[in-house]
């Protein structure tokens, strides 16, 4: 009796095992990406360990190469004459999934050449889409409004995930913030407060705002209003700036750690 019971309880061992290892081995989500420096993989990499998942990089058959100028001028050369650059065919079974988390740098407002390709050929029907995107200034927004508008039988998810690729080193916090406040992954994360009341910026707020944004490559207009809130990690301000007659909205934080330069996080237009 004793023997069968052993034998017994080992079997059920066996079973739970095999389950659990079936559970691990069908992923559910799917980190796809492209990436042209290295900053939008650096992102998917740290996505796929926060989320366990499965994860792909999208290859061209002509890859862009030369300088970023370079890259930049061909990119626009196509977008302007509608030339789609070629993909090589993708290796993961998209039916496997129920999420993708698309990645993606920000090319001339919007995503990347490559991801126009994939959602000429790909329509990811039925298949939740969540973005996450690199970029010199801004773009998420914009890229999400227009992967909406080019893939209408996926569902798109309202919040993606944007990071400057000057503060890429910030990604592993902020990625975790994202993650655990659109409940991809468990966790807690620090209750941010809402910004304050917009108002006239003060002299000092504007020098904040130079040293943030003063030595990008392009400018980014004169703060006019400012909101801000305390962080446990210092102050974020919103600046609503205005620039050759148009309106902007730019993010600024300051670190409490000594010496901090204030850093812009994005662009909103």
């Amino acid at each position: 009796m004793k023997h069968y019971f052993r034998i017994a309880t080992m079997a059920v061992a066996t079973l739970i095992l095999t389950a659990c290892g079936s559970k691990e081995s069908g992923k559910k989500h799917l980190v796809l990406y492209y990436s042209q420096t290295g900053a939008t993989e650096a992102v998917a990499l740290e996505l796929q360990k926060s989320l366990g998942a499965d994860i792909e990089a999208i290859q061209l058959v002509e890859p862009y190469s030369g300088t970023y100028a370079e890259t930049i001028e061909r990119a626009g050369k196509e977008r302007q004459e509608g030339i789609l650059p070629e993909l090589k065919p993708l290796k993961a079974d998209l039916a496997k999934y129920e999420t993708i988390f698309l990645g993606y740098p920000i090319w001339y407002g919007t995503y990347a050449m490559p991801i126009h390709s994939l959602v000429k050929n790909i329509d990811f029907e039925g298949k939740k889409i969540v973005t996450f995107c690199t970029f010199g200034s801004g773009g998420l927004e914009p890229a999400i409004a227009d992967l909406k508008k080019a893939l209408p039988k996926a569902i798109v998810a309202e919040n993606g995930f944007g990071i400057r690729n000057a503060r890429i080193a910030a990604t592993s916090k902020e990625l975790n913030r994202f993650l655990v406040e659109n409940n991809y992954v468990e966790g807690s994360v620090e209750a941010l407060p809402g910004y304050s009341e917009s108002r006239p910026v003060t002299e000092q707020e504007k020098q904040i705002f130079d040293a943030a944004c003063g030595d990008y490559q392009f400018p980014l207009g004169n703060p006019v209003f400012v909101g801000k809130r305390g962080t446990n990690d210092g102050v974020d301000y919103v600046f609503s700036v205005e620039n050759s007659g148009t309106t902007s909205t730019i993010y600024v934080t300051v670190s409490n750690e000594e010496g901090a330069k204030p850093e812009f996080t994005r662009v909103v237009r």
